[in-house]
């Protein structure tokens, strides 16, 4: 396999990525394709399509050696999972699966077909390697079992966000992060409160701490 383009993001670093799409709907990345891949006739169709299944490499969590369990964030990082019953990135293969919204598509002439895509879970420059369209009928089980991940799936925390600090946002992108931040990016196993943490979000540093379930932001540096 080989990748057919790649996505842009706001997000420069894997740390504060969101665990999954679609948590963070405001969320938005650009796919720019090979040129082999961006003609016009391999979209036609596609603008049919409210959402897209997108394949993908965890570029940045390769292993040469493979664990057969893994620690899953959401159980605080102490509990062992087997990695087929997670959806952790240290995987036998690097291959991320991602349900996005299709916002827009744009054709040009010097980069061909551009899909614009909302509710990513991808850093900048990520690989891609095949998109297909997502279908209610076939791939939506609302009567599923989600096993541990059922206790989690409406987790957030409370951010505090001071108006002068999140000024410095320009405006169309501050709901992103702060849907990140309030899916909690630390590790599951940290918990100190004095600890500053910081997320790279466009070209901000966005430093913060958590206590009691509050995540307050202290400090924003320009990078």
């Amino acid at each position: 396999m080989k990748p057919i383009g790649k996505i842009y993001t706001d997000l420069p670093d894997k740390f504060g990525v969101p665990r999954q799409s679609g948590l963070v709907k405001d969320l938005t990345g650009k796919i720019v394709f090979e040129p082999e891949y961006s003609v016009k006739e391999a979209f036609e169709g596609i603008e049919e399509f409210s959402h897209l299944w997108i394949l993908w490499e965890f570029s940045e969590n390769v292993r040469e050696k493979f664990s057969p369990t893994v620690r899953p964030p959401k159980l605080n990082g102490n509990k062992r999972k087997g990695v087929f019953a997670t959806r952790s990135p240290f995987r036998a293969n690097p291959i991320g699966l991602s349900c996005v919204k299709l916002e827009k598509i744009e054709y040009t002439k010097d980069k061909g077909t551009i899909l614009y895509v909302s509710g990513i879970d991808m850093k900048n420059e990520t690989p891609i390697y095949d998109i297909k369209p997502y279908i209610t009928y076939t791939d939506s089980h609302p009567e599923a079992i989600q096993g541990f991940a059922e206790n989690y799936k409406d987790y957030e925390i409370e951010v505090v966000f001071p108006e002068h600090l999140l000024d410095i946002i320009p405006s169309e992108k501050q709901a992103g992060i702060i849907g990140i931040l309030k899916q909690d990016p630390r590790p599951a196993y940290q918990n100190d409160p004095d600890r500053i943490y910081g997320v790279k979000y466009m070209n901000f540093d966005v430093h913060f701490r958590v206590e009691n379930h509050i995540l307050t932001v202290i400090k924003i540096d320009t990078i």
